[in-house]
């Protein structure tokens, strides 16, 4: 890297983007690591990290500009232009805390998010692609969800994607008595839903997923039992509530074989709730008779209806987001000042010692060990009471966003920092230039 960086997120939400965009570029497993060992080569990135779920993909990068985050979208999906959004500096890193907080989810106080953006920085950090600065901002991010939990009533009563998506299944059939859920896929939003709905009620859990072991696995954790992938046609012809969260990259359920299942039902109603980014259920399901078909955009219309009733906690979790954003900022920019003190105070040692020596070498045997020590302290002691205001100042200038005066104050004295101090604190961006993108 050859010129200066900051901080900068590319990314795109629920808020930006219907799930059509979104699940164009929704990665996960080793597709993702892929993906953000790529975007670490790009020429000018010294850091990168990428938040992938199911209502969002963002992408931050301590580098010298936003371009090559711009570029991991579009290089992806052409049609995500229109619904990115671009944030730098400060606004970037409150953005951030505010999702690791869940202010900014579709639910807000949902408790998913945090371990979802502990997860990107842990796939970040194996990946080698999370130094200094991504780590202490993702410290300080899940800090600061943890106060805004604990300090405010921002999550009592707000559910997760998953609650949601039962009351959403509890408004269109009310009683549950006697109906059989299916749940398709072994994703852990779709297991929350099932157990709520047999809590309420659901008589039968059915649960079929391409891998035995971990259909069996969930069948064991809900309470419920399995079905062959094979059997899934006969599986859909027996349930009212059918759950899907694979990770299959296109329709595990289209059209034509919800049309086959109806005939089977003879017209019995049927909810499918899809909660895959990228969606696993063909939206042209919902235009046959008595089938109801609903993706993660659609969890929506029930999520506003919980926004008012906690307003007053998100302006108090807004707050303590804003006091950690600002104590972030002041940290970072006196860190920035470190490496220019160092090297100020080092040049004053020198010449404090050099002359100490001279002066003691022209008095000879006239001090004894006392005084010549006596002699080196007072040396010592002029650089600590020069240095003390130019310090504080320094200080205090880095903290105020100030980013000029340790630079002048180099100039000033004539220091050089050496190259292994300069990434002191921050990314060591001046110690080595990133490769050229490969492409």
């Amino acid at each position: 890297m050859t010129g200066k960086a900051d901080f900068f997120l590319v990314g795109l939400s629920h808020k930006s983007a219907p799930v059509a965009v979104r699940e164009k570029v929704a990665l996960s497993g080793d597709e993702l690591r892929d993906a953000l060992v790529r975007l670490h080569e790009f020429q000018g990135v010294a850091e990168a990290m990428v938040v992938s779920t199911c209502n969002r993909v963002e992408v931050y990068v301590y580098a010298e500009g936003q371009d090559p985050g711009r570029r991991f979208f579009l290089d992806r999906a052409a049609d995500a232009d229109g619904h990115l959004y671009e944030k730098s500096g400060r606004e970037a890193v409150r953005h951030l805390f505010r999702v690791a907080a869940s202010l900014d989810s579709m639910v807000v106080g949902e408790p998913q998010i945090l371990g979802q953006v502990k997860e990107a920085y842990g796939i970040a950090s194996a990946a080698e692609s999370a130094g200094t600065f991504i780590s202490r901002l993702c410290n300080r991010a899940f800090a600061t969800a943890k106060r805004v939990r604990s300090e405010t009533d921002i999550a009592r009563g707000a559910g997760s994607v998953s609650q949601v998506a039962v009351e959403l299944v509890e408004k269109i059939f009310g009683d549950l008595k006697g109906r059989a859920v299916a749940l398709v896929g072994a994703g852990k939003m779709g297991a929350l839903s099932a157990k709520a709905l047999r809590d309420l009620g659901a008589d039968r859990l059915l649960v079929t997923n391409r891998s035995p072991e971990r259909a069996r696995a969930l069948a064991a954790e809900v309470g419920g039992t399995t079905e062959p992938w094979e059997s899934l046609n006969a599986l859909l012809a027996h349930a009212d509530v059918v759950i899907v969260s694979t990770g299959a990259p296109t329709y595990v359920i289209t059209r034509d074989l919800a049309a086959q299942m109806m005939k089977a039902r003879r017209g019995r109603s049927i909810c499918f709730i899809d909660l895959a980014v990228p969606r696993n259920v063909d939206p042209a399901c919902g235009e046959l008779e008595n089938v109801y078909a609903y993706d993660i955009d659609d969890l929506q219309k029930v999520v506003t209806q919980t926004h008012q009733a906690r307003a007053e906690e998100a302006i108090r979790a807004e707050a303590i987001v804003e006091a950690e954003v600002m104590a972030f900022s002041r940290e970072r920019e006196t860190r920035a000042a470190l490496p220019v003190l160092a090297a100020l105070r080092r040049r004053a040692e020198e010449i404090a010692r050099a002359e100490a020596e001279r002066t003691l070498a022209h008095v000879g045997g006239l001090l004894d060990e006392k005084g010549r020590k006596s002699v080196e302290a007072m040396a010592q002691a002029i650089v600590n009471k020069l240095l003390h205001g130019p310090t504080a100042r320094l200080k205090e200038a880095a903290a105020s966003g100030d980013s000029d005066l340790p630079g002048a104050a180099a100039a000033l004295f004539g220091v050089d920092v050496p190259p292994q101090e300069r990434g002191r604190g921050q990314p060591p961006e001046a110690a080595s230039a990133a490769p050229e993108h490969p492409r």
